[in-house]
């Protein structure tokens, strides 16, 4: 359709170009603020610029080349550019589209991984940097190259002399791992830019760091031995940083958030210690040894505060009068009962606002990424509305594993208007359009419809035994039967452990149940066929443990030692809790707390390697060997190289490599006779280090205390999604029905070779049926439960851009489709360089 002279620019500062543009050009003389099109990737850096005016009614060639001759300069090069442009225009209008498919995709998986939009590529330079780091390559180096840097510390000084390595040797490891890390974060500061790095502060912690570690690593290969390197501690954060650990990011983020309040707490509590501290030491100070002088009470009421040195640390008191025990009772109940009961109650209120908080800003997030997508997917004569041609440009960046069948159902899906085009309010579905499964819909019609004649009568006899009532039954008393058989295999006796272990894992009752149990798997998956029966978790689950089942029973048949496999026989087992409804809620509560608890596991093993190089720094080479003499822990670390005393076995307690720091600090968070640790290394290398062993039993407190809450809010969580939606609800909101009819998808797609691919996955002249399913994750759920929070919140951020007049994007003096810039003897098409055309003859988008 033929485009008016100029393309008006919108109130919120985009270019709207034709859906099928004719492009003209233009000169006018213009300096200052870089131009911007519909998309920013497509501004040129330079400041000066010289516009094209809009021609009239240019027919030939020539025309242009005399417009431009007398709106600018009598330049022969510069005339020969101006044609070839007019001759590249229509190239160029669909390479603007390309370029805001581009962005607009960017500006969506912005907003999916809730990253800001002031580090969002401003120009076209910008772009290859920044397509160089958004990829899985990227993303597979970065992750590989922190990997490398925390696993240094195995063959480091101090480490297990099987793996430690020369100095010249971890210190080339390093250094070449801090370059790549530089150059991957230079790449990534070319498009953020240095003046924002302030605004940023994971990026500019990671900068801090990577020059930190830089210098000491260049210092290491230099003197060719290492120092007191408390900053390894530090690498965790590289780690952190990558693509992979986004939950683990988050995870961080809210125990920052819910620190207040732990704070406060802690604050009181010390109070509360400081107080009995100062009690105690005038009441037992001359009868009592854990509170001779202030710094003993206070330790042996920090250590009671865990119960790990209850009741010994009472009875030398206790012994002299009952009364005393009134003391500790009391400090007990106050302490333990009631103020760590009171700061679990007040972390988990703070989690649980803090989850609904991050849900919300997470949304607005995505609704804002939406906003700023939409305005870059309308044309100028459809300003409010987005066609499914740009729809379908914007899935190619988007989501390019998506078939164009897919992508059509989703644009269906979001259209709830049903008039052919998007509006705004309705883009903003497509990020739950995206996880949408799509299969046709045959009610009536099963899986096995069209195979081999002998296979159907197969699969209906399995159909017809699924649908038996009785089925599930006989399963339960398999299953029931198959433990009945385990007990009488435990309780038979034995001449040897491993005869017992045969007996129990790898006897005949095994592999029979093991091939009923195969045997109920193929009937499911010929009665539902296979991606049915593998969507459910449960099957997946019982598939699973009759196959490790069958591997553990040949496992001991071939290695009779390794009696460790009779743990795969009981799993089955567990299929009978689901009868149960309290237990099914907790499985779905740890199916919900899966990522959750992966976030958990790699911010504790963090943790540990934190505090494990700060241990190894501190504490390592020390021989804990008879070290404690005359002092209360000393039998806990005798030693006897030819065994005639009583071995405490506490001396294998060390730092003196990363395998057994991290035991020591796992029998810490235990904390049962943690302070037996603490003390010991307390008289042999100094008291001061009580303090690592006090921070690390916070830390650790702190961080359990969280995920108790997180544990405790899912489950409520859950139940309270459990009472307020019915099963009929449920799969409602996991499965979304659309009907595809021939014509309606004939005027919306409006291409002949897409309409030809989508013939064969539709009825034509009919109407085609297809059911989405989405994954059950807490997102979802959330969507579920926070139905009347979320209009509240959109209709606050709609009230907050009215009141302030705040746009996606607003602040760009733009050109419109077709703009010819003239810099020197240079032409610009909309922001691409047409010089390079009079060698190559081609442009590139990008």
């Amino acid at each position: 359709m033929a485009s008016s002279p100029r393309s008006p620019v919108s109130a919120d500062g985009y270019q709207r170009f034709d859906d099928e543009p004719n492009v003209t050009l233009r000169l006018e003389g213009s300096y200052g603020a870089s131009p911007k099109y519909g998309s920013m990737l497509s501004c040129p850096s330079s400041d000066s610029r010289n516009r094209m005016t809009p021609r009239q009614n240019m027919d030939t060639p020539n025309e242009v080349s005399q417009r431009i001759g007398v709106g600018a300069m009598d330049n022969e090069g510069l005339s020969e550019n101006a044609t070839l442009a007019r001759y590249t225009v229509g190239l160029d209008a669909d390479m603007h589209w390309e370029m805001n498919y581009h962005e607009a995709a960017i500006f969506l998986e912005e907003g999916r991984n809730n990253e800001k939009f002031d580090s969002h590529p401003r120009h076209p330079e910008d772009l290859p940097a920044y397509l160089l780091v958004h990829n899985s390559w990227y993303y597979g180096l970065d992750l590989l190259t922190s990997l490398i840097l925390l696993a240094l510390a195995f063959v480091e000084e101090p480490a297990v002399p099987l793996f430690q390595l020369p100095v010249w040797a971890h210190g080339s490891i390093e250094l070449m791992a801090l370059i790549i890390i530089g150059i991957e974060l230079a790449l990534k500061l070319r498009w953020i830019g240095w003046g924002t790095i302030l605004k940023h502060k994971r990026t500019m912690i990671k900068c801090m760091t990577l020059a930190i570690m830089f210098v000491e690593a260049m210092t290491v290969l230099v003197r060719q031995s290492s120092h007191f390197r408390v900053t390894r501690a530090l690498r965790p954060i590289f780690l952190v940083d990558t693509k992979y650990c986004g939950g683990v990011r988050r995870f961080i983020r809210q125990i920052l958030q819910t620190l207040p309040p732990i704070l406060d707490m802690l604050g009181l509590l010390l109070f509360f210690i400081l107080t009995y501290m100062v009690l105690g030491y005038y009441m037992f100070a001359e009868m009592n040894r854990n509170f001779e002088t202030l710094q003993d009470s206070f330790v042996s009421l920090f250590v009671l505060l865990t119960t790990a040195n209850f009741p010994d640390v009472m009875m030398p008191s206790y012994s002299k009068s009952k009364w005393y025990a009134i003391y500790f009772v009391s400090y007990l109940c106050t302490m333990l009962y009631v103020m760590m009961n009171l700061m679990l109650a007040v972390v988990n209120e703070t989690f649980t606002t803090a989850e609904r908080d991050k849900f919300k800003k997470l949304l607005l997030h995505k609704r804002r990424a939406c906003q700023h997508a939409f305005k870059l997917l309308v044309s100028k004569q459809n300003p409010d509305k987005m066609q499914f041609r740009q729809f379908r440009g914007l899935m190619r960046y988007y989501a390019p594993q998506k078939s164009i069948r897919d992508v059509l159902l989703m644009f269906r899906h979001m259209n709830v208007a049903g008039n052919g085009t998007l509006s705004s309010d309705e883009f903003i579905e497509v990020y739950d359009a995206t996880t949408l499964q799509w299969d046709p819909q045959y009610s009536s019609i099963p899986w096995y419809h069209a195979a081999w004649q002998p296979l159907q009568i197969l699969c209906k006899g399995a159909h017809a035994a699924i649908v038996w009532p009785y089925f599930e039954t006989l399963v339960y008393g398999v299953i029931i039967g198959n433990g009945v058989a385990m007990v009488a295999r435990l309780i038979e006796p034995a001449s040897s452990l491993q005869q017992s272990a045969h007996a129990f894992a790898a006897s005949w009752d095994t592999f029979l149940f093991v091939s009923l149990f195969l045997l109920e798997a193929f009937i499911k998956v010929l009665g539902l066929g296979t991606r049915r029966y593998l969507s459910s978790g449960w099957n997946l689950f019982d598939l699973g443990a009759s196959g490790l089942a069958l591997g553990a029973g040949f496992c001991l048949l071939l290695f009779p030692a390794a009696t460790f496999f009779v743990v795969i026989r009981p799993l089955r087992l567990l299929t009978l809790f689901k009868i149960k409804k309290r237990y099914r809620d907790v499985f779905g509560t740890l199916v919900i707390l899966s990522p959750l608890m992966c976030s958990t596991a790699i911010v504790m093993l963090v943790l540990y390697y934190f505090f494990a190089i700060i241990g190894m720094e501190l504490f390592a080479g020390y021989d804990m060997r008879n070290c404690c003499i005359n002092t209360t822990v000393e039998d806990f670390y005798k030693y006897s190289a030819n065994g005639s005393t009583a071995l405490g076995y506490y001396y294998l307690n060390t730092f003196d490599n990363l395998m057994a720091s991290g035991m020591t600090l796992f029998e810490l968070t235990v904390v049962n006779n943690w302070f037996i640790l603490m003390n010991a290394y307390a008289f042999t290398v100094g008291l001061y280090t009580r303090v690592y062993f006090m921070v690390f039993y916070l830390f650790t407190m702190i961080v359990l205390t969280i995920v108790v809450s997180s544990f405790l809010e899912a489950f409520r969580f859950r139940i309270q999604y459990k009472r307020s939606t019915s099963k009929r609800d449920e799969e409602k909101m996991l499965h979304e029905e659309v009907e595809l009819r021939w014509d309606e998808v004939r005027s919306v797609v409006q291409d002949f070779y897409l309409l030809e691919q989508l013939r064969s996955a539709l009825v034509v002249g009919g109407i085609t049926t297809f059911i989405g399913s989405r994954p059950r994750t807490r997102e979802v759920l959330q969507h579920r439960m926070y139905t009347h929070e979320i209009y509240e919140w959109l209709a606050e951020a709609e009230m907050e851009e009215k009141r302030t007049g705040s746009g996606p994007i607003g602040s760009f003096d733009e050109l419109e489709s077709g703009d010819v810039i003239l810099r020197g003897d240079h032409v610009i098409l909309n922001g691409q360089s047409l010089s390079p055309l009079r060698q190559n003859g081609a442009t590139s988008p990008t």
